[in-house]
């Protein structure tokens, strides 16, 4: 039994189911009336029928969402399912004739819901892709200041360190002199001390000797030495020598402060200047119109292969591919059984290389040329197709009995490769939907059915899965560009995303404000980009890599 919508899980990896009892198809379109998915056979069905063919059976991107089923409190048994304009607040069928609403303009609840959901999943858009992720580059840049910060006190706080040994080396350098000075006064004075304690030692001894002198005159056996040293001067006592107390230097201790050693330690000072200016935050990727081209008889635009000579092919949802020159006039028509997917290519020579979904063929046309078979692709049917700018390697997305692969073939159309599983054993793809090549050989897949851009490397080893911006993702057209990003349109917000080569989300390149339902997308020489639409038949171009 198919999920109703609502029991679809934001990141679902499945196909979305027909909504008709017993009817397990892919649904690819939706009646706006009922509610339901369905698919072609029933959708044919369903317009067939006499009671439902005035239904609005439109293609499954352009549903309308239903409105939540939500019970009137006045009238319980009526729902909700309108907006009084003037009072404006969700009322019922029957609220309109009370007094409170009678006389108002009233509009269908569910179209204003519809409306609303709309803005708000570009609302979303722009914050997933700028506000958010700009939001955390600020975190980044601020997270880098405090890391530089931290860096600049470290170095603040190291320089008062070496400020601080130096000045203590300076006060070692200092104390040091004047120690040797107070040294240098002490031996100085401690040798005028000694001086006169050797005068005065002399002397003593002078005393001592004059005392044994005396002491021999007063002998009764020497009179005559007593007679001469009577006569004698030397009999007169000289006088004590003079000395003197030196005067000791006197220490003054320095006059210093807190302050003063501060300074000698260098200021911290905080610039009384205003912060830097604001953090520059990068404006929204914009991107510029070029031109516009109109393809007559087309309802939308699901795919496009750029050609030679200012040509390119076009095909729609019913299958039609047109080769349509510049001016947007009719070159060449072909009916064809792909319709809504990548099913055409175009060759470095300028061949256009299509498939044939319902013979499981591929086509060539060459320039000027009617259409010949190329390549037999057996029980697997062709559902896209690429043809490499590196070395003519046609890549062919293929299904059969709901499996997936790709294949590789070579510019003459013998397979060379088949890539289906990853290093597990799991299966890579469920529906090839759109495929390309970026410049390292990588193979793109934009899987529908998987709600992923899956991509691998030139030998078929799984590098990484794209699933969008915590969004339900749902890629169509997808291409690469000569710097290797990644562009993919999402057909339910209406958006191009641009990815580097290794998967990371870059920025919504084109949001639902900048162009209107986009659902292919291919890069020209000029690296202009070139965006079909799916509600229109009109193809823009514009530029975005300088």
């Amino acid at each position: 039994m198919a999920l109703s919508e609502s029991q679809i899980p934001p990141n679902a990896q499945h196909y979305l189911e027909c909504g008709t009892e017993d009817c397990e198809k892919n649904c690819t379109f939706y009646c706006n009336d009922c509610h339901q998915p369905m698919c072609e056979q029933c959708r044919d069905e369903h317009q067939k029928n006499k009671k439902t063919r005035s239904h609005e059976v439109v293609p499954y991107k352009q549903r309308k969402r239903p409105l939540p089923v939500e019970k009137c409190k006045i009238h319980p048994t009526k729902h909700i399912d309108l907006l009084c304009e003037e009072c404006q607040i969700p009322i019922c069928s029957k609220c309109t004739g009370t007094k409170e609403h009678r006389g108002h303009k009233v509009t269908d609840l569910e179209m204003v819901y519809d409306e609303t959901c709309l803005l708000f999943h570009e609302e979303i858009a722009k914050i997933r892709s700028y506000f958010e992720p700009t939001s955390e580059d600020l975190k980044k840049e601020i997270a880098g200041d405090v890391t530089d910060m931290k860096k600049i006190m470290e170095n603040i706080r190291t320089s008062i360190k070496t400020e601080a040994e130096a000045v203590k080396k300076l006060v070692d350098t200092v104390t040091s002199d004047k120690i040797e000075q107070v040294n240098k006064i002490e031996r100085s004075l401690l040798e005028t001390l000694s001086g006169q304690n050797q005068g005065i030692d002399d002397y003593i001894n002078y005393l001592n000797d004059l005392i044994t002198t005396l002491y021999g005159c007063l002998s009764p056996l020497n009179i005559q030495q007593l007679t001469v040293a009577l006569k004698s001067k030397s009999l007169i006592i000289r006088p004590i020598p003079e000395t003197s107390k030196p005067v000791p230097p006197v220490f003054t201790a320095g006059k210093y402060s807190k302050e003063d050693v501060a300074k000698l330690l260098g200021r911290i000072t905080v610039p009384n200047t205003k912060p830097e200016e604001n953090r520059k935050i990068k404006p929204m990727e914009t991107v510029t119109k070029v031109r516009e081209f109109t393809i007559p008889g087309f309802y939308d635009v699901f795919h496009i292969s750029l050609g030679k000579l200012g040509r390119f092919w076009a095909s729609d949802y019913k299958g039609n591919l047109v080769q349509t020159d510049l001016h947007g006039n009719q070159l060449q028509k072909i009916e064809t059984s792909g319709k809504w997917q990548c099913y055409h290519t175009t060759t470095g020579e300028g061949d256009l290389i299509y498939t044939d979904k319902d013979n499981k063929v591929i086509k060539r046309i060459a320039l000027g040329y009617t259409s010949t078979e190329f390549i037999k692709t057996g029980d697997w049917v062709p559902s896209s197709i690429h043809s490499s700018d590196i070395n003519g390697d046609i890549l062919v997305g293929m299904i059969k009995n709901g499996k997936c692969k790709v294949t590789r073939y070579n510019k003459t159309g013998t397979e060379k490769q088949n890539i289906q599983w990853d290093n597990k054993g799991q299966e890579l793809y469920e529906l090839a939907h759109y495929i390309t090549e970026n410049i390292n050989g990588d193979i793109c897949v934009s899987d529908y059915a998987k709600h992923a851009v899956v991509v691998v490397d030139k030998s078929g080893q799984h590098r990484f899965s794209y699933t969008g911006q915590r969004s339900t993702f749902t890629p169509y057209g997808i291409c690469t560009d000569v710097l290797g990003h990644i562009l993919v349109c999402d057909v339910v917000s209406e958006t191009v995303h641009l990815l580097d080569q290794d998967g990371q989300f870059l920025y919504l390149l084109l949001t639902s404000q900048e162009v209107n339902s986009p659902n292919t997308v291919c890069v020209d020489d000029k690296n202009n980009l070139w965006v079909g639409k799916w509600k229109t038949n009109t193809v823009t171009v514009y530029k975005y890599l300088q």
